[in-house]
Parts: C-alpha cells; sequence; structure tokens
C-alpha cells in the first residue's frame, strides 16, 4: 500500500476525485500490474474503466465531457496512478497530451464532432511527432502531407508511438510546406485510414503492457477537414501541447519514486541485521531521508509550474525544469530502493526491480532530459 502524502487540494471536488483515484488505483490497477507486465498485455479495459469514471478528460471543458479541472488536480490523479501502476499512468497522460491540438487549437465543429469521444475514453489517442532520424530535433521531420483535393495523401515513418496499433485516432505533425518549423502542421487521422500501418512493437526495459512502435504512412488519405488549426501552425501545436505533458511525466515520476520510498521503507523497517532493523542504520536511513526530501521537492517543483499554467501565465521553462527534476529523482529513488533491499531488491519478488527499469524512460521521453537543460539555458539566456 502507497502512504498518503499531506495535500493542500483547492476544492472539496478535487478531495472527492483524489479518493476515487485512490480507490480505482488499489481496486482495478494493483492487483493487474505484475501479469500484465509480466505479459506485455495492453490493459485496455482498464483504461476504459478510468475513461467511464471521469478520468481521461480532467483538464478539459466540462462542456465536451471533460473534468475541467486545474492541471494541479489532474497532475496529482496522476501521481496517485503512477504509484500502482506506471504503464496505465502514462497511457493517461499520452491520452491527455492527444487530445490537446483538437482541445485548443481545434475548430467548434471539430471538438462538437470528436471531443466528446475523446474525453469519455471511447476514443484512446496517439501523439506522432518523433521520427526514426528525428526525436529531439522535431523541427526537422520529414514526413510529408500533399494536398489532394479533399484530402491530404501522407507519407513517411513515425518512431518511438506510444500506443500505436491500440489507439483509436493519431495526431500526425508533417510537412505540409518548406523546410523548418514553418511548414508543419497537425492532422488527426482515424486509426483504421488505409495506409497507416503500425510496425512490430519494440521490445522495451520496462512499461512492457504499453505498446510502443513505429507507425508507417503509405500514401494515407487524411480528409483535409482533419487540418487540426491552420497549415504551418503544426509546431507551435506540438511544442505547446509537451509543455503541459512534461508536466505529466514529471507527475508520474513523483508517483513512481514515492512508491519505490514507501516499499523500501517498509522493507527496511522489518529488515533486520545485526539484531535490528536496518532502518536504524545510517547508511540506510539517511538515503531514505535523501529520497523522501527529494520526492517532496520534485511534487512541489511540478504543483507550482501547474499552478503557474493555471493562471494563464507562462510556464515553459518551469516544466522543463519539473520534467528534468522529478525525473531524475524517480531514477535515484528507484535506483536506491533496489540498493536498499540487496539481493532481494535484482528479483521480481519485489517490485523494486521493474521501478527501476520503468524510471529510465522517464528521462527520455516528452524531450529527454538533456533537451529539458538545453530549454532551461536558452530560457536564462533570454532573461
Amino acid at each position: 500500500m502507497v502512504k498518503e502524502v499531506p495535500r493542500l487540494l483547492p476544492t472539496d471536488e478535487a478531495r472527492e476525485l483524489l479518493e476515487l483515484a485512490r480507490e480505482l488505483a488499489d481496486k482495478e490497477l494493483a492487483p493487474r500490474v505484475d501479469d500484465y507486465e509480466r505479459r506485455g498485455e495492453f490493459p485496455r479495459e482498464v483504461i476504459r474503466t478510468l475513461g467511464q469514471a471521469g478520468l481521461l478528460g480532467l483538464p478539459y471543458p466540462a462542456a465536451f465531457g471533460g473534468g475541467e479541472q486545474p492541471y494541479e488536480v489532474y497532475l496529482q490523479v496522476l501521481e496517485i496512478l503512477a504509484s500502482r501502476w506506471l504503464a496505465v499512468a502514462e497511457a493517461v497522460s499520452v491520452h491527455t497530451l492527444a487530445c490537446y491540438p483538437l482541445a485548443t487549437f481545434g475548430s467548434p465543429a471539430q471538438q462538437e464532432e470528436l471531443l466528446p469521444a475523446m474525453l469519455s475514453g471511447e476514443l484512446l489517442g496517439a501523439y506522432c511527432l518523433s521520427e526514426p532520424a528525428g526525436g529531439s530535433d522535431a523541427a526537422a521531420l520529414t514526413t510529408r502531407a500533399v494536398r489532394d483535393g479533399d484530402a491530404y495523401r501522407v507519407t513517411g515513418t513515425k518512431a518511438w508511438i506510444t500506443h500505436a496499433g491500440v489507439a483509436d485516432f493519431y495526431n500526425i505533425f508533417c510537412r505540409t510546406g518548406g523546410p523548418g518549423a514553418r511548414g508543419i502542421s497537425c492532422l488527426l487521422a482515424d486509426a483504421d485510414t488505409p495506409g497507416i500501418v503500425p510496425q512490430a512493437r519494440e521490445r522495451t526495459m520496462g512499461l512492457r503492457s504499453s505498446p510502443v512502435a513505429q507507425i508507417a504512412f503509405d500514401d494515407a488519405r487524411v480528409p483535409a477537414e482533419r487540418l487540426i488549426g491552420e497549415e504551418g501552425g503544426g509546431f507551435r501545436i506540438a511544442m505547446q501541447a509537451l509543455d503541459s505533458g512534461r508536466l505529466g511525466i514529471a507527475a508520474c515520476a513523483v508517483g513512481l519514486a514515492q512508491a519505490a520510498l514507501d516499499y523500501a521503507t517498509a522493507y527496511a523497517r522489518q529488515r533486520e541485521q545485526f539484531g535490528r532493523p536496518v532502518i536504524e542504520f545510517q547508511g540506510i536511513g539517511f538515503l531514505l531521508a535523501d529520497a523522501a526530501t527529494q520526492i517532496a521537492a520534485a511534487r512541489a517543483l511540478t504543483l507550482a509550474a501547474a499552478r503557474l499554467r493555471d493562471a494563464g501565465r507562462p510556464f515553459s521553462l518551469e516544466a522543463a525544469q519539473a520534467k528534468l527534476f522529478a525525473t531524475d529523482v524517480a531514477m535515484r529513488v528507484t535506483t536506491d530502493a533496489v540498493q536498499v533491499l540487496g539481493g532481494a531488491g535484482y528479483v521480481e519478488d519485489h517490485p523494486v526491480e521493474r521501478w527501476m527499469r520503468e524510471a529510465k524512460v522517464l528521462q527520455i521521453v516528452e524531450g529527454t532530459n538533456q533537451i529539458q537543460r538545453l530549454v532551461i539555458s536558452r530560457g536564462l539566456a533570454r532573461e
């Protein structure tokens, strides 16, 4: 059982929402995670259950079926889910990211037609930005969309796509114009569009219940009415979406680290050496003390950035800081949790070995931590 941390929440509704998230996490996620991760099976029904409970559209307008919750509340829900099953929390974060272009830049007609099914979880989304030859350099993407009458013909390959093969819709960032950021547009395509071909799943170190793969676009025809925003506006959409998505990953990292700390602490209390619990030895106790402090700092940094977003203030630099710090903390804490358990931490009987493997990917997705440092340093250079 993950220990509940003290929280300052803006409303009673938010408190009830977090209680619901905890209940679902304990009843629907925790009992299934080991089996699904072992088999590498995507838990679509679990995601659907979260959608039915209203957890897949929390930061979006109530008029379209969303929860209309502040981002600081949504992120704490993600943290709770991640503390029980990171792949599910990541799925919620990725789906929320995939809803962002339509919810923020879509036309009223597009939103009315598609957003309710997306926010309810009836339709699961994916976000297609990275490519085999370009992940960090998103402005250099080569997937091309050529206008052909009332449609775009899309050709190219996207890489590292979470939900590849299980998503119902894909945000495709593609080149409709010349080189650079200004030539990029965003299309929203149905997954069953002829010519959209998910490739074999990657064999990942962690998050084995979360499918990741390349997607080939072989002259796929996407209706022109599915252009989100204006031609040439896709890079701006992508970057704004990633600012929010980075906060989602930061929250996932906090939840994962908290789970590892709680498990290692419980183990250190009951494990005895030299006639006393090992937590009483400074080598272990101080390690856990540092972990608790770093997690609290990561949580505070993440929620501070979220509150800036909720207030309508710039938060790109703060989102990069939160993602960088929280995911580095998760990697450090999960590694230390394995060390606290010693040999027991290296076997699958205890979840800390899985959490350590899972933490690594959080330093890579939604922009590597090297890219976060670049974002932060450029922000400092402009001050």
